[in-house]
């Protein structure tokens, strides 16, 4: 029997911009830049006034510019950095947000992570979740062909 060829392309992971992958990299990147330019503001012109809650901001905005790039790449090193940053991310929502409702004096100004990210509509919270799902999904595109093997 003939041996069949499998296209490079059909190994390769999906394509990262287009579906799920274009839609995710393109509200990380938003959240990335929202988060960041809000916390260097609120750093720069009343720090004083809740020291905590905007340096969570700032490095809730470095993470997801970090995540955006990692995503962005997603092979090699920058797929470890992407699940990293993703895990981190998720934990810092759910730890800022469980303290901001038991311990509410922590942050008398929000962070982007506070009450899970309420103040972003939770996006904080469900993005790195779907990033997971997502990084998982593509992981390698030879395991989705896995019964596609040539045959001889």
């Amino acid at each position: 029997m003939p041996e069949i060829e499998l296209d490079a392309a059909a190994t390769d992971p999906a394509p990262r911009t287009s579906g799920l992958g274009r839609v995710l990299i393109t509200v990380y990147l938003i959240l990335a830049l929202a988060a960041t330019l809000r916390a260097i503001y609120q750093i720069v012109s009343k720090f004083d006034e809740a020291p905590l809650a905007y340096s969570l901001s700032l490095v809730s905005g470095v993470v997801y510019i970090v995540a955006t790039v990692a995503l962005l790449k997603r092979t090699g090193v920058w797929r470890t950095v992407a699940w990293v940053t993703l895990i981190f991310e998720f934990a810092g929502v759910l730890i800022v947000g469980t303290l901001s409702f038991t311990h509410p004096g922590l942050f008398a100004h929000p962070s982007v992570w506070s009450w899970f990210g309420a103040g972003y509509l939770l996006v904080p919270l469900v993005l790195p979740v779907l990033g997971m799902i997502w990084l998982h999904r593509t992981r390698d595109g030879r395991a989705r062909l896995a019964g596609t093997e040539a045959v001889r």
